[in-house]
């Protein structure tokens, strides 16, 4: 099983969007894909037509201990299944703060999980508390949606620092696989020069023993998409709502790309090693 954190600490540049409409994706590829909203503003759930509070245990029950994932998970499409969030998640942050291991609980609701997925998905919290270390101590790679713009570039090192720190102290095998550039308009000199800068940044770490060593951007560019906006209003993935939208088509070939570089690189891996 894939297991990949959605993350951005700045809200509005496409971390819900992506975290949704990546995952209707994938199931609809024939994956069975589990989506963790671990965000309190539940955006995540609503977006897939699911009430907050209305359909029983959330990921806060999972956190305090009163459920397990099984009871809180819920099928909401072929091979797609949420486990949905509740603006009670706001207090796991201080109910947690005298937990010995606190960052380590939702990796032991995961380890303590039979159902098997092809893919977990967590859509973190536009902040990098104890929700977000909890994903990322749990999960083995990082998908980063960033908005082309100067402003981006230096939350992105703040990012870069917390996945350092996590893999340093709670989780060895975490690693930035990806970043997403969401809300793309490509007639402008602003997005060119940020990707560029990105990518430059990225190419100069190739070979470093840093967590973030074999990135890249994606190729698939998001592009601003007034349907992908509207679509979380009517519940509804971007594929329900509006299926032939360039929302929908960018989503469908990040989709393919993701599985590409998935078999690219198990392929890599089994190639026999030749000693010199």
């Amino acid at each position: 099983m894939r297991s990949i954190a959605i993350i951005n600490q700045k809200g509005g540049v496409g971390k819900t969007t992506t975290a949704v409409n990546l995952s209707a994706a994938l199931a609809a590829m024939g994956r069975r894909v589990c989506l963790l909203d671990m965000d309190p503003q539940a955006h995540a759930t609503l977006h897939l037509g699911v009430e907050p509070g209305r359909t029983g245990h959330s990921i806060y029950d999972v956190l305090a201990g009163d459920c397990t994932l099984e009871q809180a998970r819920l099928q909401v499409a072929e091979n797609l299944w949420l486990a949905g969030s509740h603006i009670d998640l706001a207090a796991v942050e201080v109910e947690l703060a005298g937990v010995v291991g606190r960052e380590l609980v939702l990796r032991d609701q995961l380890a303590a999980d039979t159902a098997t997925f092809d893919y977990l998905m967590i859509d973190c919290p536009p902040s990098l508390g104890i929700l977000t270390l909890n994903a990322l101590a749990a999960v083995d790679e990082v998908f980063i949606p960033l908005q082309p713009h100067f402003l981006a570039l230096h939350g992105l090192s703040k990012l870069l620092e917390t996945i350092e720190l996590v893999a340093r102290r709670l989780n060895p095998r975490l690693r930035l696989s990806g970043v997403v550039l969401c809300m793309f308009e490509s007639g402008t000199r602003l997005a060119a020069e940020v990707s560029h800068d990105v990518a430059e940044f990225l190419s100069r770490t190739r070979g470093r023993a840093a967590p973030w060593a074999e990135a890249q951007i994606f190729a698939t560019r998001i592009r601003r998409n007034v349907r992908l906006a509207e679509a979380p209003s009517h519940g509804q993935t971007i594929f329900s709502y509006a299926p032939t939208s360039t929302g929908a088509e960018d989503y469908r070939l990040l989709a393919e790309e993701v599985l590409a570089r998935a078999a690219c690189s198990e392929q890599h891996a089994a190639e026999p090693r030749v000693a010199a």
